[in-house]
């Protein structure tokens, strides 16, 4: 069953959604324990995805989500997974945009009062040497809070002028430093996969999750990164690797909607399926209380399967 039957079906048996579910609980007070409803197929699925989610890790988890195709939904796919992992798990997540040069995570994300980036926090890492005495409070300095949604950004480097790069140095450097605050790494690895730190991102991540519309382009992308990982020496990319692909329109294509689901089941360990959602498309400040209930549903049951990979 693809994640659209799922959705479908999980709609038909609860048109009301999770919000409605607490009924339950009030019907088996008000008859004081003598009526107990029993939960439907939907309600189950959503109580397990989110225990799944919230399942205690055996330390800081790192997710990069890859595709060397621009378009190919990877920065909207970090900041919903942010929404989804930091909502359900109550925080210690951070979206970290590892762009060599200027990606867009920090202008999808919420404004912050400073503009410090990926940038700043290398110059200034000798402030967090002493393990004893830093505090995830100063990172403040740097990382960009998400309000509501429980989770932090790192913007990379957002200067016009920049002429420098993030070595495979750079990136371990902030990445042992965000594993010290955080349980869930999130990184969005940008579209150069020759780059330093887009490799050793891919090296470091626990799992990674390739991203793709439903469009030839974005897909056959990410089937070729998968065939250069592996002509490149990585080892097991079908047990770890997740893929999620995103409708770009109202209406898709279904017959290579059907062809993406069923290569990309092929090559790595699960397939999510994600609808269309205005509010992921419009390039601005990601509405993350806007985002559709099947957008939210989606993404819990993506976020669910990472999890369980983990």
């Amino acid at each position: 069953m693809t994640a659209t039957d799922f959705l479908d079906r999980r709609a038909g048996e609860e048109e009301a959604g999770p919000a409605t579910w607490g009924w339950r609980g009030r019907v088996a007070r008000w008859s004081g324990g003598a009526i107990k409803p029993r939960m439907g197929g939907a309600e189950r699925a959503y109580v397990q995805d989110r225990a799944v989610i919230q399942k205690e890790f055996d330390g800081p988890k790192t997710i990069a989500f890859v595709n060397p195709k621009g378009g190919a939904a990877k920065t909207t796919g970090v900041l919903a997974a942010g929404y989804t992992f930091g909502t359900i798990r109550g925080g210690a997540v951070v979206a970290w945009d590892n762009n060599e040069t200027r990606g867009t995570l920090g202008i999808r994300g919420a404004r912050s009062a400073h503009t410090q980036t990926t940038k700043e926090l290398l110059a200034d890492l000798d402030r967090f040497d002493d393990v004893a005495q830093s505090r995830i409070g100063e990172l403040g300095a740097y990382v960009r809070a998400q309000g509501d949604a429980h989770f932090d950004v790192l913007a990379s480097d957002e200067s016009a002028n920049v002429t420098g790069q993030i070595h495979a140095d750079d990136f371990k450097s902030v990445h042992q430093l965000l594993m010290r605050f955080y349980k869930v790494i999130l990184v969005d690895t940008g579209n150069n996969m020759r780059a330093e730190n887009w490799l050793a991102a891919a090296e470091a991540a626990d799992l990674l999750v390739v991203t793709s519309t439903i469009r030839e382009d974005t897909g056959y992308s990410g089937l070729w990164m998968l065939d250069a990982l592996q002509d490149a020496g990585y080892q097991n990319l079908e047990y770890k690797t997740v893929t999620v692909l995103s409708d770009p329109s109202t209406t898709v294509d279904a017959k290579l909607a059907a062809d993406l689901v069923d290569v990309y089941r092929h090559r790595t360990r699960s397939v999510y399926r994600v609808p269309y959602d205005p509010a992921l498309v419009t390039g601005s400040v990601l509405p993350y209380g806007q985002l559709s209930r099947a957008t939210q549903l989606s993404w819990l049951r993506a976020c669910a399967g990472m999890a369980s990979a983990l």
